[in-house]
């Protein structure tokens, strides 16, 4: 028999609540294991009865109630977003709460606090954004940005990762419609994590690099701009000349993408390094590359 209400499922009703004007009295009775044993065993039904799981969800997630059950239910959910058409958004209704869901919820939850419990909470919350980002649950405001970039810096490898991840989803989602200003708060960021201590953090901010230079519109002026590619391309020509030579081959294709933004500042910034470098042979690569590139490419603007 279906049940009629959330709180019914497994004998969790509403009358179990010590609070008579709405269901949020129960949850705080129960133990993280119960609550996420409760989703696992009703699969697609949370989708079903949305307006009751949300308020739930905005009341325990908020950033002074409980670490462990945050924790909990934010692994819960990144699970179910995973498969969000059969879980959380089976009605086609999820996308409706996306929003508030993303500025009460997860972003407060973003907020760098002191401590390694804060910090666990911080990357379970990057999980579950992770997840709602894969889904294309999200119509994305740039505000998502600077927490996703503080995350960059966190203590914690798997959160660093996140934070490289949920960077690239924001980009192929919306990468080409962001302002400059904002693009040109991105890229720094991603330079650093190419020199972060995991191979696997490293390769994921190589690829959004790559990302962000395929961000770039008509509407990004290369010109006006020519202090941040200029950095960029430096950073990049550092790791052209990686001991790895599978690093040098990855950083030669982004350093490509990157000649068709603008030509003659990278073929001037590569002829600079060229003699300085182990080896000239990926700056000769990457000179031939631009020396090829048609007349109309060397406009210095993007396509």
């Amino acid at each position: 028999m279906k049940p009629k209400s959330l709180l019914g499922i497994k004998g969790l009703s509403s009358g179990q609540s010590p609070n008579p004007r709405g269901p949020t009295g129960a949850l705080e009775k129960i133990s993280p294991t119960t609550f996420r044993l409760h989703f696992c065993v009703i699969g697609p039904v949370p989708g079903e009865f949305l307006n009751q799981l949300m308020p739930l969800l905005h009341s325990c997630l908020q950033p002074n109630r409980d670490t462990e059950m945050r924790m909990s239910v934010f692994t819960m959910l990144a699970k179910l977003l995973l498969d969000a058409k059969n879980t959380l958004d089976s009605q086609g209704h999820f996308c409706d709460e996306a929003e508030r869901f993303l500025s009460d919820v997860l972003l407060p939850n973003l907020v760098w606090h002191a401590g390694r419990t804060a910090a666990a909470v911080r990357t379970s919350a990057l999980s579950c954004l992770l997840a709602l980002l894969h889904g294309g649950l999200l119509s994305l405001e740039v505000k998502l940005s600077p927490l996703v970039l503080s995350a960059l810096d966190e203590n914690s490898q798997m959160s660093r990762l996140l934070a490289c991840r949920c960077l690239s989803a924001t980009l192929k989602l919306i990468g080409t419609s962001l302002h400059h200003e904002a693009l040109n708060k991105i890229y720094p960021e991603l330079l650093k994590r190419l020199d972060d201590s995991s191979e696997e953090v490293r390769n994921i901010a190589l690829e959004t690099v790559d990302l962000w230079l395929s961000s770039l519109t008509k509407d990004y002026n290369p010109d006006l701009c020519a202090p941040h590619l200029q950095l960029l391309f430096q950073q990049l020509l550092l790791h052209l000349d990686d001991p790895d030579s599978s690093v040098q081959d990855r950083v030669l294709e982004v350093l490509k993408k990157g000649s068709r933004v603008h030509p003659s500042l990278l073929q001037r910034e590569a002829e600079a390094v060229r003699d300085k470098q182990r080896s000239p042979l990926h700056c000769d690569l990457l000179l031939q590359h631009i020396s090829s590139l048609p007349h109309t490419a060397c406009s210095n603007r993007p396509t």
